[in-house]
């Protein structure tokens, strides 16, 4: 199916694992890698024009989420209508619903930001962090009491990647 969802900038396009779920109504531009058994859902625009965006192994980007020259490494779950620009979301990290991570941001892995939380232009964020806030706070998750483990186990295991498959309507 040739989907005009799919733009070229300045020589570079999309390219999507054969493994991958994409929706036909997310829009990728310029250099944008979407890998194996990652999920890409509807209304998430993915643009790579002024640098890349990787979307790594079993990351699943929720629907309506922006995903502006940002890379988010192997099983990074970003919820529904989140917005990074200009970040790196290490491996095993979860970003909640409606999140705004702005420019030049890390998110450390098997690190958690809340819904709604806004993270500001420059922050680093450690590994195994509880961010949450507006502006961010963050706190270490063994001082939470939170079962990050289960928490990211229950959103990017491969449970998310099956649901993507079962979607065959709305996946290529």
């Amino acid at each position: 199916m040739d989907d005009s969802r799919r733009y070229e900038f300045e020589g570079e396009r999309p390219m999507i694992d054969d493994g991958a779920r994409v929706s036909r109504e997310a829009t990728l531009v310029g250099d944008v890698r979407v890998e194996a058994d990652a999920s890409v859902w509807p209304g998430v625009v993915l643009r790579g024009d002024i640098g890349p965006v990787r979307i790594g192994r079993e990351t699943h980007v929720g629907d309506n989420a922006t995903i502006h020259v940002s890379r988010l490494e192997d099983e990074v779950m970003v919820g529904h209508g989140a917005v990074l620009n200009e970040t790196t979301v290490e491996e095993r990290a979860l970003v909640g619903f409606n999140a705004t991570i702005n420019s030049d941001v890390t998110i450390g892995s098997g690190s958690i930001v809340a819904a709604g939380t806004v993270v500001p232009d420059g922050y680093s964020i450690p590994p195994e962090s509880f961010v949450r806030g507006v502006p961010a706070e963050i706190t270490p998750l063994a001082e939470t009491g939170i079962d990050a483990a289960a928490v990211l186990e229950a959103f990017s295991s491969g449970d998310y990647t099956n649901l993507a498959q079962r979607h065959e309507e709305l996946f290529e």
